[in-house]
């Protein structure tokens, strides 16, 4: 059932935009459907979870690793889960009624849902692996909602920003949350809640402290991290009502609360978090007061009662952090209903601006007692349940004292509760009291049930709660504080009355002085703005400006343009480091025997060394130091062949036959020679750099083999028929064993390829194409477009060439081949085509799509390990058996067959698009004509004029 719980939102947030065609009503109703149910599927699991028990799911997911996706359901995942989906479904409400015609609810629903999705995932998560990648998908999920309404620049500001906060928060916690696994010694939570004393314990312990708080401290806009929050006000009224008030700027208190047993308790955790708390409580509740917008107010209050949240728990003992989870429930019913409100109020008068509203409550009577309600729980009125979370929380500050001073946390947290009752009190009278005006941009009147019911539930719940905390709230608050603080706390009975106790007399004085704050609030307001403190929004925009700046000047240093200064560098490093560490370390000689050079092989080394030797003396002549490379290739295939490796050699030379031919394409259109470029100093530099690092990296190959070996590939050679059913070894390894990397790596080529289609595509446009109009070339070219000598040969050997892939292709299994080569010698003998007929005449021939080709290619491999994992194996494990058939006998047939077209799929898909974006340049700079229009005897009387002098253009 977990889930299930888990992936309803998720998948269930294709109804709401496949709903849309049929109308808002419609896809309001898929929406708050999806929802129902995994409220429902909830509360079937409420009297399991109440009765003491944890409900616990796990599917495999990185069995070699020991990791698993798990899921678990506690109280205070219950308590979350609930608020989530409990509010969605009011917001879900709300929104239908809320949003105009214009907007696109299908897509709001949608975004809606995901991020509900990621929200559930937090809470029930047990794996912190899983758990990560839920927090991330939130700060995306939640961009998408706050950016909504994409055509206003503050909507787009304010997303980026959230992102911008929040994301660079949650790579803290990512590393901070590993550092916790490592310690425990597991990725679940289950397992790491037991592990308190070895992690507080550990050296790692404040490292890994500091980074979860910096990911808790961005998500929920504690200072100096609240500066995101009001600018997400521009989101649409039901987005803040949800993310502001229950669900995202609540998940890292949640964090604070999951992990309370293991890291609460010591000094640092006290003195960083219960200060952050305290220091933004105060801080916004300030800045609340003097805000004019009705949510802008209400966003730096829900800063303030987060800072209050992270204040309690920060306290570390059991009773605050039973008050931390009772204010959790509380501030969501008040908030949530209060920013309803203020949508109500935006709709209905038109305006958000408390300095252009008042005396609203004889027109907007509903509106009007809704706001009162929640508006007096959060300045903590009795019999509301604000109150007695108030009351509780300075309770606890009396006990609390900071660095030996008992005074510090009571003074600043009936500061903080004095501000909370002086804006609260604001928006209560400046909105709905006091005179009526006549000016207000639209005509005030309470809008239909669909907009003030969701707020009126909320408000309920408000009066029920804090007329009767034990009967409602208390088993619940109860069940998640034991589950905060791993059962350290007795049950505690809520109660509206606490006695004549201090916290009741300050609770009193906070009233009292609100009530006289708001009254002198114009003067308390002239001191605000003489003040001129600096806006945190500012400063960010300018330390952004600065990096923006100092990125764009270190780019602009580092990266000019030179590839040859950026090579120097990196070589040069890697030189510098690798010689640094070899001279710092202590080098034993490695004391393997060497093997007696044979005179075949001494004949090849010099033939090898010779030929590099050649490709650096004329590099600039492009055309013969591409014969040089070529030579390499070949000997470094015939070394494949003398050490017993015949895959490596058909890998080596049919990569080698295919990259040669395609550079020679390339080259054609290129100068004979490379000017020069580098100066005589220059040349020296780069000389001394590439004889240091061959130096290096030969001495690396001689101190690994001079050493003994101890190698794996005993058991690959032990289990390649018995585990993959096939007797080449080294083709079992890449379809089965490491059928991962090589999925990988024809992904990446046909990365590769969708890149030089890219780059080739632009060629033909702007002013690279006007240099291909002006391009002459530079030696004298052949009158004949297709010799008829060279189109006869290649059209007798392509059966033959194709039946040679097809052969090392079903070969392949058990000798020498694979997908991957006869890919290879399927695309020379394509290329043969092209070289001799022309591509047109190739490709009409072939009549398939190179991108359809790639994209076949990877899909086929990846369902082929699909399959593997839908029987229950690992991905990419092969299946093999026997067959008999009348006149051709017994053979085996394996699934890596089906692996192996995808690999020769994809092979010839990446070189005939290569080959096909090459040949399009090339004909438009030949200016000749489409090649279907000329036979093999076609002679071009222009061809054998002599060769212009290079331009500038043609180089």
């Amino acid at each position: 059932m977990l889930f299930v719980l888990a992936l309803l939102p998720l998948l269930g947030a294709l109804a709401p935009a496949l709903a849309i065609r049929f109308g808002r009503n419609v896809a309001a109703l898929a929406a708050g459907a999806v929802t129902l149910t995994a409220l429902i599927v909830l509360a079937s699991m409420v009297p399991t979870v109440m009765a003491g028990e944890t409900i616990q799911a796990s599917v495999p997911w990185i069995p070699a690793l020991g990791l698993n996706a798990s899921l678990f359901l506690d109280p205070l995942g219950l308590m979350f889960a609930g608020m989530i989906l409990g509010i969605g479904l009011l917001v879900i409400v709300y929104a239908r009624f809320y949003l105009s015609a214009a907007d696109p609810m299908g897509r709001f629903f949608t975004y809606l849902l995901l991020f509900q999705g990621a929200m559930l995932g937090i809470v029930i998560s047990d794996n912190i692996l899983l758990l990560l990648i839920f927090w991330e998908l939130t700060s995306l999920t939640s961009f998408l909602l706050i950016g909504f309404w994409r055509h206003l620049p503050e909507a787009r500001q304010g997303a980026r920003m959230a992102l911008f906060v929040t994301g660079g928060g949650g790579l803290a916690l990512i590393a901070g949350l590993l550092i916790l696994g490592n310690i425990a010694g597991s990725y679940d939570l289950t397992v790491i809640l037991q592990q308190g004393e070895a992690i507080q314990a550990s050296p790692l312990y404040l490292p890994a402290l500091l980074l979860i708080l910096v990911g808790c401290f961005t998500k929920s806009a504690q200072f100096p991290f609240h500066f995101w929050l009001p600018h997400a006000m521009s989101a649409p009224t039901p987005v803040s009502a949800y993310l502001h008030s229950a669900t995202m700027v609540k998940a890292g208190i949640f964090m604070l609360a999951r992990l309370w047993p293991v890291l609460a308790g010591t000094e640092a955790w006290f003195l960083i978090v219960a200060t952050t708390g305290l220091v933004t409580m105060v801080f916004a509740a300030c800045v609340a007061l003097f805000k004019d917008d009705l949510k802008g107010l209400l966003a730096y209050s829900t800063i303030s009662h987060l800072g209050f949240l992270t204040m309690l728990f920060g306290i570390g003992t059991p009773m605050a952090a039973l008050v931390g989870v009772f204010h959790i429930i509380n501030h969501a019913t008040f908030k949530a209903a209060l920013f309803l409100n203020a949508g109500i109020v935006d709709h209905e008068a038109g305006t958000r601006d408390l300095k252009r509203l008042g005396g609203l409550f004889g027109l907007m009577p509903i509106a009007g007692t809704l706001a009162l309600v929640a508006g007096l729980s959060m300045a903590g009125f009795p019999p509301l349940n604000g109150f007695i979370s108030k009351e509780m929380m300075l309770a606890e500050a009396t006990y609390t004292s900071w660095l030996g001073q008992a005074w510090v946390f009571p003074v600043l947290a009936t500061l903080g509760a004095t501000l909370s009752v002086a804006y609260s009190l604001r928006y209560i009278v400046h909105v709905y009291f006091g005179p009526r005006r006549d000016d207000y941009p639209k005509t005030p009147h309470d809008p239909g049930i669909g907009l003030w019911g969701p707020p009126a539930v909320l408000a309920a719940l408000v009066v029920v709660i804090g007329l009767a905390p034990a009967l409602v709230a208390g088993p619940l608050v109860n069940r998640v504080a034991g589950a905060v603080t791993n059962g350290a706390l007795p049950y505690v009975e809520l109660a509206l009355w606490h006695g004549v106790k201090p916290a009741l007399f300050m609770s009193l004085a906070a009233i009292g002085l609100g009530v006289l704050a708001l009254m002198n609030h114009r003067r308390l307001e002239r001191l605000w703005i003489a003040a001129r403190l600096p806006d945190a929004k500012c400063l960010f925009d300018q330390a952004v400006a600065s990096a923006a700046v100092a990125s764009r000047r270190g780019v602009d240093a580092l990266q000019n343009g030179s590839l040859q200064r950026a090579m120097a560098a990196l070589i040069g490093t890697a030189v510098v480091v690798g010689f640094a560490g070899f001279l710092t370390g202590d080098y034993v000689a490695g004391r393997r025997a060497g093997v007696p050079a044979s005179p075949v092989a001494v004949v090849a080394w010099i033939a090898l060394v010779t030929a590099t030797a050649l490709v650096v003396l004329t590099h600039r002549a492009r055309y013969i130091s591409l014969i040089y490379i070529g030579i390499i290739g070949l000997i470094i295939s015939l070394a494949f062949v003398h050490l017993s490796a015949p895959d490596l050699a058909l890998t080596q030379i049919s990569v080698e036959v295919v990259t040669i031919l395609l550079m020679l394409l390339a080259l054609n259109l290129l100068p004979k020679e490379t000017p020069v470029e580098s100066r005589p100093w220059r040349r020296i530099r780069d000389g001394g750099v590439a004889v240091a690092a061959g130096l290096g990296v030969g001495g690396a190959a001689w101190a690994v083999m001079t050493r003994p070996l101890d190698s794996i590939s005993g058991y690959f050679w032990d289990n390649a028929y018995s585990g993959g059913g096939g007797t080449n070894v080294v083709n079992v390894i890449l379809v089965d064993f490491r059928g991962f990397d090589t999925f990988g790596e024809i992904i990446v080529l046909g990365i590769a390829a969708l890149g030089i289609f890219a780059m080739l595509e632009s060629v033909e446009m702007g002013a690279s194409g006007r240099r291909l109009d002006r391009w002459k070339p530079d030696t004298v070219r052949s009158p004949e477009h297709h010799p008829m000598m060279v189109v006869v040969a290649t059209r007798l050997l392509l059966p033959l060439a194709v039946m040679v892939g097809l052969f090392i292709f079903l070969r392949g299994h058990n000798q020498p081949g694979g997908g991957f080569i006869a890919g290879l010698v399927f695309s020379i003998a394509i290329l043969m085509q092209y070289m001799a007929s022309g591509f047109t005449f190739a490709d009409q021939r072939l009549r398939a799509d190179h991108h359809s080709m790639i994209g076949a290619g990877v899909l086929i491999a990846a369902l082929t390990g699909l399959g593997a994992m839908a029987f229950g194996a690992p991905f990419l494990t092969s299946a093999f058996d026997y067959f008999s058939l009348p006149l051709i006998g017994e053979f085996e047939l394996a699934t890596a067959i089906l692996f192996d077209i995808g690999v020769a799929l994809t092979v010839i898909g990446a070189v005939m698009l290569a080959l096909a974006q090459l040949s399009q340049v090339a004909q438009r700079a030949e200016k000749q004509p489409p090649s279907e229009t000329l036979t093999a005897m076609d002679v071009d009387p222009g061809r054998n004029e002599p060769a212009a002098a290079p331009t500038e253009a043609g180089r």
